[in-house]
């Protein structure tokens, strides 16, 4: 696809109606797609304001359905969610709100599960590095400190 083309804002508005509508976005991603469609900045915060007007764009709702997703699909925890949120520039107040969308006794079941399946994995004889490979991996994953090492400690005796 040819990228020196340039759009119309109308085709450029209608191209990111159907983005935004396709999943939820972030601001950053359709600034992003609309500045590699060579759009004017004039052009670029008209269609912004348009998408948030028109309930296509919605930072809150992109957070929690991030958040929900990552969640539940990748077994993220806290720590890399708040992240990869901040990221995507979110607000403190969208991203500790989309944090609220996730039960705490999910979070802790969905840890316990997560741990318990990867630590089967471990084929590591030597306690010392079983527990570091099994707290490397929940760590990368996100999952707070306290409660990685609680748990490596738990299930590695």
């Amino acid at each position: 696809m040819n990228h020196t083309k340039s759009h119309t804002l109308t085709e450029a508005t209608k191209r990111m109606e159907r983005y935004c509508a396709y999943q939820e976005r972030c601001h950053k991603e359709v600034v992003g797609k609309l500045k590699r469609m060579n759009m004017i900045p004039e052009a670029i915060d008209h269609i912004l304001g348009h998408l948030i007007q028109e309930n296509y764009l919605n930072e809150e709702r992109f957070a929690k359905a991030f958040a929900r997703g990552k969640f539940n699909i990748k077994k993220w925890g806290a720590n890399r969610i708040i992240r990869e949120l901040k990221f995507r520039d979110i607000s403190a107040y969208n991203i500790k709100s989309a944090l609220a969308e996730i039960q705490n006794e999910d979070y802790l079941t969905t840890f316990d599960e997560l741990a318990k399946k990867r630590m089967a994995q471990i084929k590591e004889k030597n306690l010392f590095k079983k527990k570091k490979k099994l707290a490397d991996y929940l760590l990368y994953r996100g999952w707070e400190s306290h409660l990685v090492y609680e748990k490596t400690n738990e299930l590695i005796k």
